[in-house]
């Protein structure tokens, strides 16, 4: 199955659709990208990246979504022309700011975190975690997406 990215978190996980054929969906939660490197401002993102691309690509691959979390402030410039959308951007956005909803809603603390949810008793619940260095561990991975 495709990594679906972009993708639209719903307002909770019990929102969540689960694919029925596995009963299992993933999100991936990273670090976005800063805007002058195109690449994730978390070196822990950079260097979970092809291994998270691994597990998720291919036929007969579980689903997953690769959500961004926002940016650190001192990564975020946009022009002057901006300066508006700007504030808005950084006010929603800030990765460091404890009311960020990935950490408020999602339980998101860390970059990146691997998150697998399932239908428990007819509810969509969060089953297991792995969070920055456990993703390249290969027995925790595999233990997660049942590999």
């Amino acid at each position: 199955m495709p990594i679906l990215q972009p993708f639209t978190l719903p307002k909770t996980a019990a929102d969540l659709a689960i694919p029925a054929s596995t009963n299992a969906f993933f999100i991936a939660f990273l670090a976005s990208k800063d805007p002058q490197t195109k690449k994730p401002w978390c070196p822990d993102v950079v260097a979970a990246l092809p291994t998270l691309e691994s597990t998720f690509t291919g036929a007969k691959k579980p689903q997953a979504a690769f959500v961004e979390v926002g940016q650190r402030p001192e990564y975020f410039a946009l022009p002057v022309a901006w300066v508006f959308y700007e504030f808005l951007l950084i006010t929603l956005c800030r990765w460091r700011d404890q009311k960020n909803v990935f950490r408020t809603t999602w339980n998101v603390n860390n970059v990146p975190a691997l998150v697998k949810y399932e239908k428990v008793d007819g509810v969509t619940k969060e089953v297991g975690r792995l969070i920055e260095g456990e993703i390249l561990d290969g027995e925790k991975l595999a233990g997660l997406v049942g590999a």
